[in-house]
């Protein structure tokens, strides 16, 4: 989970909740990634009054942000080397953040105004930090995943169907080292600081009408 901290303690985030009806998003929004604390919501927090059942956009302490789990530094401006080195998606990016006025600002703005409806490939917590961070969002609608999350696992999708038979018969070695070189290739060309089909969006803009 990933969000923007706002200071005394406090994170917005962009959340799925528990109580999200059953038949909105993705059946793997529900099973693959799980975006909200596991509190139950008749227990809500005393510092802050999250609970399991928010859905969107919500203010929560540190403490229900985390829910028992490890603060990591999400990286911006890595050089492409560095990001290669990270096999793993949703660590980092090699877009540049911009000044922290700018991104509470953006931050701030959804929180009253919303971020579009959760989705695991289209629109998830790692979007809303990034795009808070950078003020960049992918334009085409067909595009799959605008997060380093879900471009890991289209990257390594389209990896598993694009070895080629020749490779299959080299034996694990080859196979290996060729798979995953390609899979880097896929995850950084999803890498939201290098793809083209991103622009800037004022925050503003977002809002539905």
């Amino acid at each position: 989970m990933k969000g923007i901290y706002f200071g005394t303690g406090l994170v917005i985030h962009f959340t799925q909740g528990a109580g999200q009806e059953i038949g909105t998003g993705t059946f793997l929004d529900r099973i693959v990634i799980s975006s909200s604390p596991a509190r139950p919501s008749a227990d809500p927090c005393p510092t802050c009054g999250e609970n399991s059942r928010d859905n969107g956009v919500i203010l929560s302490c540190i403490d229900c942000f985390l829910d028992g789990g490890e603060l990591y530094l999400f990286e911006y401006d890595v050089p492409v080397a560095a990001f290669l080195a990270k096999p793993r998606g949703g660590t980092c990016t090699t877009a540049k953040s911009d000044p922290p006025e700018d991104v509470i600002h953006r931050a701030t703005f959804l929180l009253e105004n919303g971020f579009g409806d959760y989705n695991v490939f289209k629109n998830n917590c790692e979007d809303f930090s990034v795009y808070c961070k950078t003020g960049l969002l992918v334009t085409t609608v067909l595009s799959v995943g605008r997060s380093g999350q879900a471009a890991s696992l289209f990257a390594a999708a389209s990896t598993a169907v694009s070895l080629p038979l020749r490779y299959l018969i080299a034996g694990y070695t080859g196979v290996t080292v060729f798979g995953y070189g390609l899979y880097c290739a896929n995850r950084y060309a999803s890498d939201i600081g290098v793809r083209r089909d991103v622009a800037r969006v004022p925050v503003e803009s977002l809002v539905r009408r």
